[in-house]
């Protein structure tokens, strides 16, 4: 993750052969940066995949993409792996990687978990989840008015804490092994309440053995690596399933 919060959404998601970015929500500037300290040049990427429009997920992508020539992949993928989550967006989207043994699943803007969410993610071995906002904090906040607020619970907005925590929980009888929170509102959250929401759910349900970390605003998540690709063996990657055209 190179950036996770309500000021702007990024994230490398990379094989030997691909290497994409899911949003582009910090400046130009600052993904070009963080790209380089992950060891990964501007004009090495292979595209971006976008969940949705807004800004905090956009706004440096127009100067990234014109200035290295890096292609835009949105609502045109021929996938399983992609598919709609509930937001107040046009066209919302979650995405599950796969490449040789490893599994990723993605989504860090929903209001709720559908049914078929929840069977699109039970192959993962690693979620990256919304974690948003602490009830109680975003119920007690003087900044934002009640329509706000509304907005934010509803159906179509974002996911708590303990929303979060009960997703996990659901996704607990698969393959999962390692949770990666994000998105959390600056105002009402905090890392340490997301984090301590979602380990006493998996302590609750006997699972302390599932490794959960929490993604910042202004830091770089170390890079985790999911799984491992046969040497000398061809093995379709993501990249196959998600370059292409739909009919």
């Amino acid at each position: 993750m190179l950036g996770s919060g309500s000021a702007g959404n990024s994230a490398l998601v990379a094989t030997d052969h691909c290497k994409i970015l899911v949003d582009g929500g910090l400046s130009a500037r600052q993904l070009v940066l963080r790209l380089e300290q992950c060891g990964v040049m501007a004009e090495q990427l292979d595209g971006v995949l976008l969940t949705h429009e807004h800004g905090d997920h956009i706004c440096g992508l127009d100067v990234l993409c014109r200035k290295f020539d890096v292609p835009i992949y949105c609502n045109a993928l021929t996938a399983e792996a992609v598919f709609p989550v509930p937001h107040d967006a046009v066209d919302p989207l979650g995405f599950a990687f796969h490449a040789g043994s490893g599994s990723l699943g993605f989504i860090t803007d929903l209001g709720y978990v559908t049914k078929m969410i929840v069977e699109r993610l039970r192959p993962v071995q690693t979620l990256v989840i919304e974690t948003n906002h602490d009830e109680k904090l975003l119920q007690n906040d003087t900044h934002r008015p009640w329509p706000v607020k509304q907005r934010i619970q509803s159906r179509h907005g974002h996911l708590s804490n303990a929303a979060a925590a009960g997703v996990i929980e659901e996704l607990l009888p698969g393959k999962i092994e390692r949770v990666l929170l994000g998105h959390l509102s600056r105002d009402c959250n905090t890392p340490e309440l997301a984090l301590k929401t979602v380990r006493e759910s998996l302590a609750k349900c006997g699972r302390i053995d599932v490794k959960v970390h929490c993604a910042t605003q202004f830091e770089i998540t170390p890079q985790f690596r999911i799984g491992e690709t046969v040497s000398g063996a061809f093995q379709p990657t993501f990249e196959n399933a998600f370059f292409q055209s739909a009919p």
